[in-house]
């Protein structure tokens, strides 16, 4: 089972405030020094320190650049000095020719404790690489394969805002902002340590972003500037425009968010297990920090009120409410959509992706449509939380162009995952619990066909044995 990741971003999210706030959570240093170190790019290096903001211990990740590929993402009278009539020559602006994707000033001495990590050797000119090129680059990184996957994904969303703001294909653009070294080191690193800390599901509640312009490459934009609009829009990300007057949100931080992102609604009661803070180095007047918590859903036994390892209801923003001591009621969403177009091999792929993607059930229903043709009726059950993004999935891989949403009720009962012991070994269980208080006990497949393959016997001798098994307990404990 992989970790719960909540993301914090009261003070908006940039590349090294993730990587420092999941170092801080306790990904591998080590592992994510090699990662790097691997990386077909050079003219970097990377300091880890502890560094103080506002008062609280942070952990700090810094992208060293040489000077051929220096911007001045952390030149904070570079970003806002034009809210000061300052004036910048056309020669500094050729030289600073800053990117907007990452970074905050950098003011602390590091400590003694600090790690570096040099690339090979330097260059003395900006590159210009488009998607293609970031992409072979990823592909040569010596890095596992749910990491490259996840790094290939924040570019993907990165490369499509930016080409939208520049109104040309994406593997057409070629500029600093997907091409930008620190930004292909901030975004393997974060993809490394989220791998590193087994993260299967991360929450976004909210983006906190700054107002009023800041100055980069392409002259002075708006806050926030348009690629993370356009992330923002695409993702269907909450965000919230604060007072500070300053970018708190920069592209590649909502492109992670946005990769990452597999729920923007926290549950309604939670244990946090471990928290981390990454420090940024822009100064604004709200303290640049990502706060980060490794999560558990706080949920009940059913009875007697003790907490239970159930994961029977995992309904993200949706409410439930008591009926009795041994049912729950709650809402939950159905997407359907009839389609006659598609092959068997698309739909298939299309199902692995809405369920890996966290529906709760997804079916197909044969049907005859108009002008008599066969097709299948695309069912998918989750709950509301995940409504927008499994319609993507259902508009990018099929070839439906409408999908019917309907909000139902329903009933569920509480139920817990045991083990039962038999003679051929061990198996997993469902134990629910009706409402007249009534124990009922159902064999998990996976388990039972796994305990058919060890002993040797037939899947129906295994069941029949954990039938009898359960029969005998009259007083079932679940042990």
């Amino acid at each position: 089972m992989g970790k719960t990741l909540y993301l914090e971003c009261n003070s908006g999210i940039s590349g090294d405030m993730t990587v420092a706030a999941l170092l801080d959570l306790g990904a591998d240093r080590k592992v994510l020094e090699e990662a790097l170190k691997s990386l077909p790019v050079q003219g970097f290096e990377i300091e880890i320190s502890r560094v103080k903001k506002a008062g609280l211990d942070a952990c700090d990740f810094n992208v060293k650049l040489d000077k051929g590929h220096e911007n001045h993402d952390h030149d904070m009278e570079y970003l806002h000095g034009h809210e000061h009539h300052r004036e910048h020559s056309a020669e500094e602006e050729q030289a600073c020719n800053h990117s907007v994707t990452d970074g905050h000033t950098h003011t602390h001495a590091h400590s003694h404790g600090e790690q570096h990590v040099h690339s090979h050797e330097h260059h003395h000119a900006h590159e210009h690489r488009g998607l293609p090129e970031i992409l072979d680059i990823i592909a040569g990184a010596a890095i596992c394969d749910r990491a490259r996957e996840m790094a290939v994904k924040i570019f993907k969303v990165l490369a499509k805002a930016e080409a939208k703001a520049h109104g040309v294909p994406e593997n057409e653009v070629h500029f600093h902002e997907v091409g930008a070294v620190d930004s292909i080191v901030d975004i393997v690193a974060a993809a490394v340590c989220l791998d590193n800390l087994d993260i299967t599901e991360v929450i976004v509640p909210l983006l906190c972003e700054g107002r009023g312009t800041v100055r980069c490459q392409h002259g002075i934009l708006p806050v926030p500037v348009p690629a993370v609009a356009n992330i923002m829009e695409a993702h269907h990300i909450p965000v919230k425009i604060t007072e500070v007057s300053g970018e708190l949100v920069t592209p590649t931080g909502a492109a992670i968010a946005a990769a990452a992102a597999t729920s923007f609604a926290l549950p309604e009661k939670f244990v946090i297990r471990k928290t981390g803070m990454g420090a940024g180095k822009r100064n604004y007047e709200r303290p640049s920090l990502l706060r980060a918590m490794l999560i558990e859903a706080d949920e009940e036994k059913a009875g007697d009120g003790e907490k239970g390892n159930s994961k029977a209801h995992e309904g993200g923003n949706c409410k439930e409410k008591d009926l009795s001591a041994g049912r729950k009621e709650d809402t939950i969403y159905r997407l359907e959509t009839n389609i006659d177009d598609c092959t068997g091999e698309v739909l298939a792929y299309a199902m692995e992706r809405l369920l890996k993607a966290g529906a709760r059930d997804v079916h197909f229903i044969p049907v005859y449509m108009k002008k008599n043709r066969p097709a299948c009726e695309l069912t998918v059950i989750c709950d509301e939380c995940k409504v927008k993004e499994l319609e993507q999935i259902i508009f990018q891989e099929t070839t439906t162009i409408g999908i019917r949403r309907i909000k139902m009720e329903r009933s569920i009962l509480p139920r817990e995952t045991v083990t039962v012991t038999l003679k051929e070994g061990e198996m997993k269980a469902k134990k629910c619990i009706l409402p007249d208080g009534q124990v009922k006990c159902y064999p998990e497949y996976d388990s039972a066909a796994e305990l058919a393959g060890k002993s040797g016997l037939p899947l129906q001798k295994v069941l029949a044995s954990f039938a009898g098994k359960i029969n005998e307990m009259k007083n079932f404990s679940g042990s």
